[in-house]
């Protein structure tokens, strides 16, 4: 059942690591795998792999006159907070109240107004203390879950299927190591969204800024006119960005600058970024930004003070839609089918799938039900994931040459 492989799956701790100096970045993410590896080999998936870099491969044969689809998860959670010992809550028939995750600790209808949505529906919750895990094991059991549906029902006619479950995905390196080779595709869909009737084929353009502050340390007893403090110098210069682009002032098609860590001392501070537009004329202005502050504090402290360091991460997968929107039609079909009201949306990030579109591989988005992702307020719900099931079925079974 659904519910018993999501229950299962986000028992286990996968939480990526930043500046990890493996692949994964964790080692607790093989374990996921190897568990993932053993299922597919269970329900008789042809050249099932694991490979030295954790990525999980399955081939289920079809008939030849259908297209061949990929369909691929990430294994890993998000760093924000804590994967380990996932403690699920399975809410039956919720009743459209806040939702009690801890004696301290509520996901309340005033700060997410989306649970006024599922009221009569079955939800899963963490206790508060961690993350649930839904992102994105909620797409691994909803492929498992259509995949023993085909297997078990031979009368289900459908093609070729490469299924593909990969680490690292939340830290931004999911595809560093995918195998092009073997994921030999017509086009895939990565099962890593929320709401089932959305699909998702834009996202951000985006890159990274790692500023270091290199300051001047004397005695505070004897510093003044002589002392720099590195991080008073960061805090210059994160103010001298704008006040407005920042994740919790921005929504839709606007772009920020994100501080998503930083550290130092008086001798030495470093700042971290995240750099997002869906216009990459508009990232490139934002980038720049950054190169004016760096010269600006440079100039004003009359040696080279700040370092900059820009590194683009991934494009803006729009592009490469036009033309050939083939991936986009089949799901509008399949979601008329399935009683749903077939909906796009720019997603405010971006999945496996953008950097698998650069490759070559046109890979939109779908959902799988899950809601508030990256935090200890994230929920799934039930019905949806199985509607994403049902989904994931038509589409295969419609998918002729």
């Amino acid at each position: 059942m659904l519910l018993d492989k999501f229950l299962d799956y986000v028992s286990y701790e996968t939480t990526s690591k930043e500046g990890s100096d493996t692949f994964p970045s964790t080692s607790s993410q093989l374990v996921l795998a190897k568990h993932l590896y053993e299922e597919l080999n269970k329900l008789g998936l042809k050249n099932v792999s694991l490979d030295e870099y954790g990525y999980v491969y399955g081939y289920l044969d079809g008939d030849p006159n259908y297209l061949t689809i990929g369909l691929n998860a990430h294994m890993d959670t998000s760093p924000d907070a804590s994967g380990k010992n996932v403690k699920a809550r399975v809410i039956e028939n919720y009743d459209g109240k806040d939702i009690v995750l801890s004696p301290s600790l509520a996901t309340t209808v005033e700060r997410f107004p989306n649970l006024r949505n599922y009221v009569g529906k079955t939800l899963v919750v963490s206790d508060g203390s961690t993350l649930l895990g839904a992102d994105d094991k909620a797409g691994i059991a909803i492929i498992m879950e259509t995949l023993e549906k085909l297997i078990n029902d031979p009368s289900i006619k459908h093609g070729p299927i490469w299924v593909c479950f990969s680490p690292d995905e939340e830290i931004g390196m999911g595809t560093a190591h995918f195998n092009y080779d073997l994921f030999k595709v017509d086009f895939a869909y990565t099962v890593d969204g929320d709401l089932p009737n959305y699909i998702e084929y834009e996202c951000f353009n985006a890159a990274s800024a790692d500023v270091l502050i290199h300051g001047v340390s004397v005695h505070p007893g004897d510093a003044k006119n002589k002392m720099i403090n590195a991080c008073k110098v960061a805090m210059e210069f994160n103010d001298m960005l704008s006040k407005d682009a920042v994740p919790e002032k921005t929504e839709g098609y606007e772009g920020f600058n994100h501080l998503t860590g930083m550290m130092g001392e008086t001798l030495q501070a470093e700042l971290k970024y995240i750099i997002r537009n869906h216009d990459l004329d508009l990232l490139n202005k934002q980038k720049h930004d950054f190169e004016i502050i760096r010269d600006e504090l440079n100039k004003k402290y009359g040696y080279e003070i700040c370092e900059l360091k820009l590194t683009d991460s991934y494009r803006n997968m729009k592009e490469k839609f036009i033309g050939h929107k083939e991936p986009l039609e089949l799901v509008k079909k399949a979601m008329s089918k399935v009683g749903l009201e077939y909906t796009s949306k720019a997603i405010r990030g971006a999945t496996d799938g953008a950097v698998m579109t650069y490759h070559g591989v046109l890979c939109p988005n779908l959902g799988t039900g899950g809601q508030n992702y990256h935090g200890v307020h994230e929920y799934w719900c039930l019905e949806d994931g199985l509607k994403m099931v049902e989904l994931l079925t038509t589409l295969l079974t419609i998918a002729t040459r």
